[in-house]
Formats: C-alpha cells, sequence, structure tokens
C-alpha cells in the first residue's frame, strides 16, 4: 500500500506501482454494459449486440446498439450510453471527411486507429475523464475487418471478439467454435446463440440487434422479422 490513495484516483495520474485508477474504474463499466459479438467470415462482418431494455416503458428503438458509420463500415459498444454515441459521431465524422477527401471508404483499421488515439488522449490531459466504453469496428475494405478498442485507447484486430458483461463466456465459446472462412449466416447463427446462452435464452427479437457488412453489397440492418428466424 501507499500513502494518500485519493491522489491518484482523482485524476488521470500513474499511482506508484503504475495504475491508472480512472482507466481502470472505465473497464469496470465496460464490464456492466450489454453484450456485443463481433465475427468475421468469408464475405464481410458480423456484429450482434443485446439491448439490454430494463424499463417496460422504454421503445426498444431508442436504444439502438449497431450503427452504420460508412457504407462499408459499422460499430457497437458497451459501457456508458452517452460516451458510445458520442464516439460513433466522431466515427461518422471522420469517414465522412475521408469520402469528401478521397472518394473511397476510409480503410477500417485507420478509423480504429483514430478512435484509439481519441480514447487515449482522454486519459492524459487533467480535466478529462476516460470514455467508459469498449468498441467494436467492424467493416470490408481490401478484406473483412474487426477491431476492439478499449478505454485505455488499445487497439487489437480479431478474427471474432466480444465485449461488454459477457465478454469471458462469449470469448471462450467462440475460441471453441469459431472457424476461418465461416459463411456469413454461420456466423449470425453463433453470435445469436452465444448470446442467448449469456442471457439464460431470455431473449427475443425485441432486444437483438444484428447488422452485417460484406463485399459488394456493405452494410445491412437486419429487421426484427429476420431477427426472430435465428430463434
Amino acid at each position: 500500500m501507499y500513502p494518500n490513495i485519493q491522489a491518484y484516483d482523482r485524476g488521470v495520474m500513474f499511482s506508484p506501482d503504475g495504475r491508472l485508477f480512472q482507466v481502470e474504474y472505465a473497464k469496470e463499466a465496460v464490464k456492466k454494459g450489454s453484450t456485443a459479438i463481433g465475427i468475421v467470415a468469408d464475405a464481410g462482418v458480423v456484429i450482434a449486440a443485446h439491448r439490454n431494455i430494463n424499463e417496460s416503458l422504454v421503445v426498444p428503438e431508442t436504444l439502438q446498439k449497431i450503427f452504420k458509420i460508412d457504407p462499408y463500415i459499422c460499430a457497437t459498444y458497451s459501457g456508458m450510453i452517452s460516451d458510445g454515441l458520442h464516439l460513433v459521431s466522431m466515427m461518422r465524422e471522420k469517414t465522412q471527411s475521408h469520402r469528401m477527401i478521397y472518394d473511397e471508404t476510409e480503410p477500417v483499421e485507420t478509423l480504429a486507429r483514430e478512435m484509439a488515439e481519441e480514447m487515449l488522449t482522454a486519459t492524459e490531459y487533467g480535466g478529462l475523464r476516460p470514455f467508459a466504453v469498449s468498441t467494436l469496428v467492424g467493416g470490408v475494405d481490401t478484406k473483412p475487418r474487426l477491431f476492439e478498442v478499449d478505454p485505455a485507447g488499445a487497439l487489437a484486430g480479431y478474427k471474432a471478439d466480444a465485449i461488454g458483461s459477457g465478454k469471458k463466456t462469449a470469448t471462450e465459446i467462440l475460441s471453441k467454435e469459431y472457424k476461418d472462412g465461416m459463411a456469413l449466416d454461420e456466423a449470425i447463427k453463433l453470435a445469436v446463440s452465444i448470446i442467448k446462452k449469456i442471457n439464460e435464452n431470455k431473449l427475443d427479437s425485441n432486444n437483438l440487434e444484428i447488422s452485417t457488412i460484406s463485399k459488394g453489397k456493405g452494410f445491412k440492418f437486419f429487421d426484427q422479422k429476420t431477427i426472430e428466424s435465428y430463434f
């Protein structure tokens, strides 16, 4: 232990044993978020996200979890809703600017790295706090790609990944059942089965979102009737 722990708890500064408490707290907020899964398939990327609806009077469509960023890029988040929506707006601005200048879809990894830099910046200056979300950024440029960015600004590419409260269970299942070159439909079924298991089968089409980004077709958001076909 070390004296005056609160001095390191009030801002983004390292404690004597190399910890950033505010970043750790942000990661705890992500663990309380609803589960989202991304899977790279042969012809694109699948994103599936659970909408955690706790109020009977809420309109489900207003709790959107998967967002079209560009015709060939989408994103989802787990953690604090306001932070997630802010990062979505930032991603849209960056891809729109890239398209206006270069007349093309921004490379998925470039966008993910830009978001990692933004999230890292929030851990480096006084008066700011880390973003309390992890994001999955998926899309197709030269091939299907999937990236995760966490509250510390750490970036990694994945074949399949999960964020949120069910990350541990989802990752264990993905490690066993994911196969290179999966068909999009096969990847969708795997993602849905994992989210159902995490939520003890208390899942229906009202609190699940599914999207794909595929070669030649781009972003597709599944309607409720299509989602129901996977139950």
